[in-house]
């Protein structure tokens, strides 16, 4: 399942000429992908899915899928939130992990943080299913302090929250002097140990993961 904004919905409107299959704006979308072997079967499942997020009050609106063409024009919603959002100006993209209940309070909080940057954009979407966030924040173009501004503010609220500063796409080079955030120090040293143990010339994918010395 993968969650987005009325905000991440309008620049994929508006900038990739995509329409949403809903009339009415919404704070907030699920889209819900499923597979299985019998066809028939899986859509029974799924109806019966949908019938109970409303009784239940998850909901305000929907639609379902009846064709190829009708599903892969709702996934292109989401895949083009990425292309849209660099349409607009530089992108600050941060992968991170949060408690489901506390995925959309970095955004909000990010939002706050920078509300007299001007032709600044936040917004957030991700994966709920493994509470993953991604935080797209949008300037006209690039603005030192606003990097400034973000770094490592968006580090310690996410520590703050019990995430990780990483999810889907790893620590790499631009994450790793910022590994303590989610990991303690003790830890840290343990890894290194491991890596200087297995890797002493430090040739194996160097720079990455673990802070630099």
């Amino acid at each position: 399942a993968v969650v987005s904004t009325q905000s991440t919905g309008t620049a994929v409107n508006e900038n990739m000429a995509l329409a949403s299959p809903l009339d009415d704006n919404h704070e907030f979308y699920f889209l819900v992908e499923t597979s299985g072997m019998n066809q028939d079967h899986d859509n029974e499942k799924l109806e019966m899915f949908v019938e109970r997020v409303f009784e239940v009050g998850c909901a305000d609106d929907g639609v379902m899928a009846t064709s190829r063409d009708q599903a892969t024009h709702m996934m292109g919603l989401r895949e083009n939130i990425a292309p849209a959002l660099k349409s607009l100006g530089f992108n600050y993209k941060y992968d991170v992990s949060l408690p489901i209940r506390d995925m959309y309070s970095l955004v909000e909080k990010t939002r706050v943080l920078l509300k007299n940057v001007e032709g600044s954009l936040t917004l957030g979407y991700g994966h709920v299913g493994d509470n993953n966030l991604h935080l797209n924040i949008v300037t006209p173009h690039y603005q030192a302090q606003v990097l400034e501004l973000i770094e490592p503010f968006v580090y310690e609220e996410v520590s703050r929250l019990k995430g990780s500063i990483s999810a889907e796409h790893g620590l790499g080079l631009k994450k790793a002097n910022y590994l303590k955030y989610s990991k303690d120090t003790d830890l840290i040293e343990t890894m290194r140990t491991l890596k200087d143990l297995f890797d002493p010339n430090g040739i194996m994918n160097p720079y990455k993961l673990l802070p630099w010395k």
